[in-house]
């Protein structure tokens, strides 16, 4: 299949009309979408927009190449698109974007798409022929040029291919010398594997051809992985290029030297990375994640930004726990209405999905891999158990965040002590003294720290509102209602509940008032997150908006954990938009004088209420201000903070 194939002439745009990076999206996609080729602009736009929010598709050199694969696509097609005086596409060497290119691919899109899709990706390497393409004038011109380079390019493959021996014997490696036989081995994956796959690795392989040096390359693209590396040439390599922005098989490469790097730096960078692997200069990979000192491999990206995918890391893993347990108790409680407390059915599906169950792995679960981002493997048992004795000392969430990064830096600081061992004790590390140490520190800190720390806060926050008494019910329904949404669990919310547990109970179970107020704040950051995530979907990432429509059921049976995993990624702006709807909700119960006999339940016991309507009403509105803050304050999914 030929490239101008996918790139039909009457899709093309000689001049966008464009000035910033959405517009020129727009303006591609508007053109996709005249000519019949995508059946779902707004489905379309969202892929396109994902991506651009793991990374610019700006790879620099004055060209973009947008690009997402998905069932809204008819037919795989390539928008060609110039702009003469140049749009800031964010591009990775921050230099205006000239030439656009936006790939558009079917879900299940065959073989020889994404083949003719990585050819396009390797011709616009070669600076000469996108001088070129700025030059043509007319879509005709443009389809002449991209014809006559992938024959030439198909005839040179071809040729080379003719002529290429294998070596009887492997290469013998001389590191150090970057023109002798050396040999190095690399691999290149981009997140939807359509594009920057294919031109890190004809970047690296150009590169490497300059500087006489041998390489193979295996590219995780769309189809898979291809041109496998084997275990003799991996063997043999005087280094490893690992050039991915997703997860690549990494225990075949234990023991040799690796750069890992973003795959920008196959496209932008291959000379340096050339010759660092070449001459072996690279952390020396282990398989649980140990460097030749010690120290975890180097990592690619701004502190902000691996703090961020550590915590994401955590939030990833921790929320099947919050949507399959708090859907269980969310039915939990509607059968609990029509039939009782002690019913079997309702007793099973509260173990399951409760305290007792899968609630009860939230916070270990959190910190366990918040710590395994961190440090590897050996910092996912003390990171859960720093989070489990979070739970146990009442420090919620927040706990569980600082045992989860404290955990993790535990571990790489045992790795710089431990370095200076013998080699003969390496095996005694990951099976040893990792284990020990980094659960002895860890647990330490968690004990006399965390543990002492919050258990102050939570006496001192029950003995305050102890004293702020009922004499000013709305003051004290808005200081209820806010920190329930404070720390979703943690010893905020643990003393508003148990205040009003204590009011309730002390009454025989009849004054409510209280009780009002912290279901109302309950019930608020759920759903102020379910409602920011239906309404504000260009803040939100496709993973977000999915687990945000669960918030609503969780929200409306008083889960409140249902937004642990967004405040954890975003704690300022969740936190914050959240804690002030949950204050008016809880102070709007007080203002109404609103009573709910019932110490759970959220939508489900409404109706037990002095008046369901503005107990509902209180709700609707304290998630409402939350849900506009949270919408209107967040960045745009595809900005990068």
């Amino acid at each position: 299949m030929k490239i101008t194939d996918l790139m039909i002439q009457e899709t093309m745009i000689m001049e966008l009309r464009a000035t910033t990076k959405e517009e020129a999206i727009d303006e591609l996609i508007a053109s996709l979408a005249d000519h019949g080729r995508i059946s779902d602009v707004k489905l379309f736009k969202e892929k396109i927009m994902d991506r651009e929010a793991q990374s610019s598709t700006g790879i620099g050199g004055g060209i973009a190449m947008p690009h997402a694969k998905t069932k809204a696509v008819k037919e795989a097609t390539v928008v060609f698109a110039k702009s003469s005086a140049g749009i800031d596409f964010a591009s990775l060497d921050e230099a205006p974007a000239h030439l656009f290119f936006m790939i558009a691919a079917p879900d299940g899109a065959g073989n020889m798409h994404l083949r003719t899709l990585a050819a396009l990706s390797r011709l616009l390497i070669e600076s000469e022929f996108t001088n070129q393409l700025m030059n043509a004038k007319t879509p005709a011109e443009v389809t002449a040029l991209f014809d006559t380079k992938q024959a030439e390019a198909e005839a040179q493959a071809e040729a080379e291919a003719k002529t290429a021996a294998p070596k009887a014997e492997p290469a013998k490696v001389i590191t150090g010398n970057p023109d002798s036989e050396s040999f190095v081995v690399a691999v290149t994956a981009c997140p939807t594997g359509i594009a920057h796959t294919f031109m890190a690795e004809d970047a690296l392989k150009k590169k490497a051809k300059e500087l006489g040096i041998n390489i193979r390359v295996e590219t995780n693209g769309s189809e898979g992985a291809q041109n496998v590396l084997t275990a003799d040439e991996i063997a043999r390599a005087s280094g490893v290029i690992v050039a991915a922005d997703k997860k690549v098989e990494m225990e075949r490469f234990s023991g040799k030297p690796v750069l890992q790097r973003p795959v920008s730096d196959g496209i932008r960078k291959p000379e340096e990375l050339i010759r660092l692997a070449s001459r072996g200069e690279a952390p020396v990979y282990r398989g649980t994640g140990r460097n030749e000192d010690g120290a975890a491999p180097a990592k690619s990206g701004s502190v902000g930004s691996q703090i961020y995918k550590n915590l994401m890391n955590g939030i990833s893993h921790m929320l099947p726990f919050v949507v399959g347990g708090g859907i269980l108790l969310a039915i939990s409680f509607l059968i609990e209405q029509v039939a009782s407390v002690d019913n079997p059915l309702v007793k099973l599906l509260q173990t399951i999905g409760g305290g007792d169950g899968a609630f009860h792995f939230l916070i270990p679960i959190l910190a366990g891999f918040i710590a395994m981002s961190i440090g590897d493997r050996p910092a996912l048992m003390p990171g859960m158990v720093g989070g489990l004795m979070a739970l146990n000392s009442n420090s919620g969430f927040l706990g569980g965040l600082a045992a989860g990064f404290l955990a993790g830096y535990v571990v790489i600081l045992l790795r710089r002590v431990f370095s200076g061992l013998p080699r003969t004790l390496d095996g005694l590390k990951p099976i040893l003294l990792y284990p020990v140490f980094s659960l002895l520190i860890t647990g330490s800190v968690m004990f006399f720290l965390f543990d002492p720390l919050f258990s102050w806060i939570n006496g001192g926050l029950t003995d305050a509102l102890n004293n702020l008494g009922t004499g000013n019910k709305v003051l004290l329904g808005l200081v209820l209602g806010g920190m329930m949404a404070i720390d979703m669990g943690g010893p905020f919310n643990k003393a508003a509940y148990t205040f009003a547990i204590g009011v309730f109970t002390s009454s025989g179970n009849t004054n409510g008032l209280m009780m009002a107020a912290v279901m109302a704040g309950g019930m608020v950051p759920p759903l102020a997150i379910a409602l920011a995530t239906s309404f504000f979907k260009n803040k939100f990432t496709e993973t977000e908006r999915k687990s945000g429509l669960t918030n609503y059921v969780l929200g409306l049976s008083f889960i409140t954990e249902g937004a642990i995993p967004f405040a954890a990624a975003d704690p300022l702006r969740v936190l914050t938009s959240c804690i002030i709807g949950s204050a008016v909700a809880g102070g709007l119960t007080q203002l109404w004088n609103i009573n709910v006999p019932a110490p759970h339940g959220g939508v489900f016991v409404a109706f037990l209420s002095s008046n369901a309507a503005l107990f509902l009403l209180a709700v609707l509105i304290g998630s409402v201000i939350s849900g506009l803050m949270l919408g209107l304050w967040k960045k745009p999914v595809d900005v990068k903070l």
